[in-house]
């Protein structure tokens, strides 16, 4: 896959966005990531830090654990041209999480603290699984995702994944008895009905139903009737996967669900040092800051889950462009988020 890339794309940019432009440049759909990881590798090397890519793929550049920087190398498929126009930088990434990530690296090098870019957040979380078997927690995460220069995200939801399967004898579309297909469908009703939203709760705090894909029908030997549904559940943190996984099962008459690897939510206390060390640079740069939740999970959930220090997470951009056909960044804003970011790391390595 390649871009259509502007001519002279990084003509009269500073070093921390032409490092910026060469990586949205640069395709890395989830699971395919190794050319911007060895451009990110390159960046490190130049500034004469230790740095590798380890067997996953992740980019590794271990310095003063007092913070480590972190976020995803990947992006969701599309070809987005990439351009500068106005200062604004157009392409796919550019938000999500490409100048999270690259902020991150140019900030990382400034203060000499410690970095990894992780794959595949968008699909498996490859990377960040890895990365919390594979090393021991720093004293302090700051993971990259868009919440704008004066945003800071302290809470997501979780996701608890699954495939129920069920399969039923074939017989004649008359009889009253139901097969496959349609208890599949009366079980997954019954699941959305009880986790229906009360109006007055915010998306944040309820448990989001998502059935994802349908598969139903005779088998090939004309005998029975099977029915798959991937389905989908947004956990907030006052409940628990468990409790929702519970809930799911108890609905069952027929049939089973196979659950995948789930992702915990998170909400981290507005009160830590990092977010104190965020609240402050931010205003020192003239924002104002905003503590944010997010309806979607990050990479920081599995942090949250493996590792007991302080978090948060921040970048620049418009979350709204996530995946967006106009996904683009502005180049200001990009400049501003790493200077909160190099002062938030010289903050917390005092």
């Amino acid at each position: 896959m390649q871009f259509q890339v502007q001519e002279n794309l990084t003509d009269g940019l500073t070093e921390a966005q032409a490092l910026l432009a060469d990586l949205v440049a640069t395709p890395a759909v989830s699971g395919d990531e190794s050319a911007a990881a060895e451009r990110l590798k390159a960046f490190f090397e130049a500034h004469g830090r230790e740095v590798w890519i380890d067997e996953v793929g992740n980019v590794r550049a271990p310095a003063d654990d007092s913070v480590l920087l972190t976020s995803h190398i990947d992006t969701v498929p599309g070809d987005v041209p990439v351009k500068i126009e106005d200062d604004v930088l157009w392409g796919r990434g550019s938000v999500d999480a490409t100048g999270p990530l690259a902020s991150m690296a140019v900030a990382a090098v400034e203060t000499g603290v410690s970095f990894v870019g992780v794959v595949e957040e968008e699909t498996t979380s490859k990377g960040a699984w890895h990365l919390v078997e594979d090393r021991e927690a720093p004293d302090a995460v700051i993971n990259g995702e868009p919440s704008g220069w004066d945003g800071i995200t302290l809470g997501y939801r979780g996701i608890l994944s699954g495939t129920y399967v069920g399969t039923s004898e074939l017989g004649h579309s008359s009889r009253p008895e139901n097969n496959a297909i349609q208890s599949a469908v009366d079980w997954w009703s019954r699941v959305a009905d009880f986790f229906d939203a009360d109006e007055e709760e915010g998306v944040f705090d309820t448990v989001t139903t998502k059935p994802v894909t349908f598969h139903g029908g005779p088998t090939e030997d004309g005998l029975a009737v099977e029915a798959e549904v991937d389905v989908q559940f947004r956990v907030p943190p006052r409940f628990g996967i468990d409790d929702v996984r519970e809930v799911a099962e108890g609905e069952l008459t027929e049939g089973s669900v196979h659950w995948n690897r789930p992702i915990p939510p998170v909400m981290m206390n507005p009160r830590t040092e990092v977010a104190r060390a965020f609240r402050v640079a931010i205003r020192k740069a003239d924002g104002d800051p905003r503590l944010l939740r997010k309806t979607g999970t990050s990479d920081m959930n599995i942090y949250a889950g493996a590792w007991d220090c302080p978090m948060a997470t921040y970048g620049p951009g418009n979350s709204d462009l996530d995946h967006a056909p106009n996904e683009h960044l502005d180049l200001a804003e990009y400049d501003a988020a790493i200077e909160v970011l190099t002062n938030v790391c010289e903050t917390l390595t005092e």
